[in-house]
């Protein structure tokens, strides 16, 4: 039994709907799902505003399994990577997953866990705050708390995530669906 938190993101088409999807894609393992966040782009790319998720999930799937399941939600939405870190209709990123009760640290090329850059994104950690309040994300300095994570972020950064949709009819805090 392994339980994952992923990212999802979108900037491309029906962005709230193909979050949707990725709740609805994950619902018999959801344990918990954010409020959707507006966010601006991040790499440099010039491009429209993502709307971001964050899902805590739990179920019998292995690492790369979760990273399956969301590239198949990806395929769906007909996601194409023409730029790296460009607009895209749906991105769905494995942040961490911890397998009988033990992170996962892995340096795979096709999957690095946990994510490589999640301790530097505010609109995976201010989502992932919100639905798991004593959240920890290994690092290689060791285990941190994702709020210290959030404290130590550039203070525009963190201002320009702004919670505006719920997938699940409720403020923030989610909740499964």
């Amino acid at each position: 039994m392994s339980r994952a938190v992923l990212s999802a993101g979108s900037n491309v088409g029906d962005s709230l709907g193909h979050l949707r999807s990725v709740v609805e894609g994950f619902a018999d393992e959801l344990v918990a799902v954010s409020a959707v966040y507006a966010t601006p782009p991040w790499g440099g790319v010039e491009q429209d505003d993502f709307l971001n998720v964050t899902l805590v999930v739990e179920g019998p799937l292995s690492a790369r399994e979760w990273l399956d399941r969301g590239a198949g939600l990806e395929q769906a939405a007909d996601r194409t990577r023409e730029v790296r870190w460009g607009p895209r209709t749906l991105d769905v990123d494995v942040i961490s997953v911890a397998d009988a009760g033990r992170v996962v640290v892995d340096d795979d090329p096709v999957l690095t866990l946990p994510h490589p850059r999640a301790a530097d994104r505010a609109f995976v950690l201010i989502p992932w705050l919100e639905i798991e309040p004593d959240a920890a994300l290994w690092t290689p300095e060791g285990e941190r708390p994702v709020r210290e994570l959030i404290d130590a972020l550039d203070p525009a950064e963190r201002d320009a995530v702004r919670a505006v949709a719920w997938l699940t009819g409720g403020p923030a805090g989610g909740g499964a669906s």
